[in-house]
Order: structure tokens, then sequence, then C-alpha cells
């Protein structure tokens, strides 16, 4: 028996895909759910234009589509099988083995992105059960998606070769210019990314311990890690978020910025929230401001993160004063009864400052501070401009200010990400 093999018997959503049993040297398997992607050879010359990793390697493509999926779908997705297939009969010396799966059409419910991704990355653990490498690299990836040339090679050294390290996300770019989309597309795209940015260097100002960015089309994870943190989910959309979620806490979670994900700057109605559909929403009302975060929302969160660690030996009396002094926002997002519940059970299911601090971010995680940010953004806090409150972060962290324009204010932070420190972001 496998260290995967129980697991998969009661989570797998399919028995076993590819009777084509796996090189045993085999170290990445890249995963692409592709509905609606008559252009999958964009991705797969991408992909073949990489430099050879160490290991073997694997790319799963899932194609799906649901019931209600639209005809002008569901003749896309032949073309797609049909030209993957091509593609592999003009590509035979391509190092990588390129495995499909048609799904047809599903009258499963939550058939979609996630239960796409899902059923690709379990067959992947399957796989790498098979030939009992724990440590093998399940990497997500996008069917509109290019990547670096050091794609592969990167996940091999930054992740395969390093035992402590368990999963990360991978530094993206969306294109911001280009003849394939309409003009707006860039500009748009540009302030998407800027906001993504912004958020994640407002929650590392924060003092929130896991500002790393949630997106299906850049994460690599053990097969292991990948077992023991669930799976990933069935969502139709913000799968990646929620397994994201649950990967971080368990440790060895990093950001690996020495390779690139190019996501696609389209416009795109496959989920109903993420960065297509936002493309579709700021397209239809080209005149409105791209509004993100008030900054003021990312301060009140690092004056309550500042002091965690006091509370670990406060009374019940110190407890309550700290909970006066927080902001009114915090204030009215937590109940005082809220508060001194949790913290009180925090507290006594901890041995020490560290493990006080690691339980109170498993508590106050990534979900409550989305929570938190829609409450605040309801009443107490206006939305920004996205450009103002990105300048504004940066003069509060200490960066010399771009010239005051999306663009060069997005390569600011772009070059910002760049430079992280690997070792020093690692999640413990």
């Amino acid at each position: 028996m496998g260290f995967a093999t129980s697991w998969l018997e009661k989570r797998a959503l399919f028995p076993l895909i590819f009777a084509e049993s796996p090189d045993k040297g085999t170290g990445i398997i890249v995963v692409v759910p592709a509905f609606n992607e008559p252009g999958i050879t964009t991705l797969l010359d991408s992909l073949s234009q990489c430099s050879e990793p160490e290991c073997r390697t694997e790319v799963i493509i899932i194609v799906n589509a649901r019931q209600d999926a639209s005809q002008e779908g569901i003749s896309n997705n032949k073309i797609c099988i049909s030209r993957i297939n091509s593609w592999k009969e003009e590509n035979k010396n391509c190092f990588f083995r390129l495995l499909v799966f048609d799904a047809g059409l599903s009258d499963l419910r939550d058939w979609g992105a996630g239960m796409a991704r899902k059923t690709g990355m379990d067959e992947a653990l399957r796989r790498f059960n098979e030939i009992d490498k724990p440590d093998g690299v399940i990497v997500s990836l996008d069917a509109d998606c290019m990547v670096a040339e050091n794609y592969f090679t990167s996940i091999c050294d930054e992740l395969l070769k390093k035992k402590e390290r368990s999963a990360c996300s991978i530094y993206f770019e969306h294109l911001l210019e280009g003849d394939e989309y309409p003009e707006i597309n860039y500009r748009y795209i540009t302030l998407y990314e800027l906001h993504m940015r912004y958020y994640a260097r407002g929650l590392d100002y924060s003092g929130f311990p896991y500002p790393f960015h949630t997106i299906g089309s850049a994460l690599a994870v053990k097969a292991l890690d990948y077992m023991k943190a669930g799976g990933m989910n069935r969502r139709r959309a913000g799968e990646d978020f929620y397994f994201i979620q649950k990967l971080v806490p368990r440790g060895g979670f990093f950001f690996l910025n020495t390779t690139t994900v190019y996501p696609s700057s389209r416009t795109s109605s496959r989920a109903p929230f993420g960065t297509g559909a936002a493309m579709i929403k700021f397209i239809e009302n080209p005149g409105q401001d791209f509004l993100t975060y008030n900054i003021n929302a990312f301060r009140e969160l690092r004056s309550l993160f500042a002091g965690i660690e006091s509370l670990y030996n406060s009374d019940a009396c110190q407890l309550r004063e700290y909970y006066k002094k927080l902001s009114a926002g915090l204030r009215s997002f937590i109940s005082e009864e809220e508060w001194f519940r949790q913290i009180s059970e925090i507290q006594a299911n901890t041995a020490g400052a560290g493990s006080f601090r690691k339980r109170f971010f498993g508590w106050f995680n990534m979900f409550m501070i989305v929570r938190y940010m829609n409450h605040v953004h309801s009443g107490i806090f206006k939305k920004q401009a996205v450009t103002e409150a990105a300048m504004e972060l940066l003069s509060l962290t200490g960066v010399p200010e771009p010239e005051h324009n999306p663009y060069d204010v997005l390569l600011t932070y772009r070059n910002l990400e760049r430079a992280s420190n690997l070792s020093k972001i690692l999640a413990n």
C-alpha cells in the first residue's frame, strides 16, 4: 500500500484515469483544467520551450464542461482535445509526458474549475503514490497562461529539492501590453494586478504572517502535503483561495520568486468571480474608478496584531482592557464576548507565546480578514482608488514613490516582490 492509497480510495472523485504508469524518476506533474480553450497550444508551446529539469515531468490536462455549458464551449472543447493530440504527435521529443482526460459533459452539480483542478491533482497524487514519491511536486496552472523559461528548473531547485519546504505560491505577472486584446483589457488588468499586490503588501504591513497570493495558476505543493491538507476542493471559483488557506498554516509554505507565470489578460465568464469575471465588470463600466480597500483598514489590523504576544499571559481583566483599546472598526466586527471567548480558548490550548501566536492566526486567518474587510467597508471606511491607496502604502512603508500612474506604481510593487528573500518569508 502506498502513502496515499487509503486517502485516494476515500477522497478521490474518479478511479484511475491514466493506465500508463509514470516514470519512476517523475518529480513534477503539472495539472491544467481546461474549458473552452481552443488556444491550448500556446501554453504547451510555452512549457515545451522551458529548460528541462533534472527530474522527469508530466503535464495533465483535464478538459471538462458542465451539463449546461454553452454550445460554443462544448465545440471548443473538442477543438482543444484535437489540438492537444496533434501537438503531442508533432512534439514527440518533448521532455515532458503529456496526458489528457476528456471528462465530457457532466451532470455533477459542482463541476467547474475546482472540480477539474481536483480531478487532475488527485490523479497526480495517485501517480506519485504509484512510484512511492511523497515529495513529488504537483503544480497547478491554467490553460491561458505562459511561463518563464526556468519554470520547471526553479520548481525543481526551490521546492522539489528542499525537504523543509512543502508548497509555494509562484511569482506572476499579467501581460500589460500587446495586440491580442483591446487596449482597455491591458489598462484594467494593470489596475487589477495592482489591487492584488497592494492587498498582499497591506497584509504584510499589518503584521499578518501569511501575506501570500492565492492564485490557482501559480501554485505548487508536494504530494504528501497535498494529501494532508485534504486535497483540492470542488468549488467553481475561489478553490485556490480555500486550498491555500489550509496549506499555509501547516508550515513550509513559501513564495517562489525566481520564475514567473504569465496569466492571461482576457475577460472570462468561466467562474463567477476572479480575474476574468472582474475584467468583465470593469470593461462594462469603463468610467468607474478601480476601488480597493482603504489603507486605514490595514492600520487597524496592524494595531491589533502588534500586541498579540502579550495576550498569552493576560488575565480576564487585561483581555477586556486590550479589547477596549481596539479601533472602532475592530470592535464593531468582533464583539467583546466573542473576543474574550476566543482568546481564552486559545490561551487554554497553548503552552507558550509561539504556539499562542500560531493558534491566534488560525482563528484570525485569511477568511476572517476578508470578512473584516467586507464589514468595515460597508459603513466605516470608504474604498479608495487603487493607485492612490497603493501610493500611500509605499510612502507608509518607506518606499520611494514612483511616477503617479498605475503602470509605474505596479512595476514598483512587482520589484518589491521580486526582491523578497525566500528564507525570510518561509511560513513556519
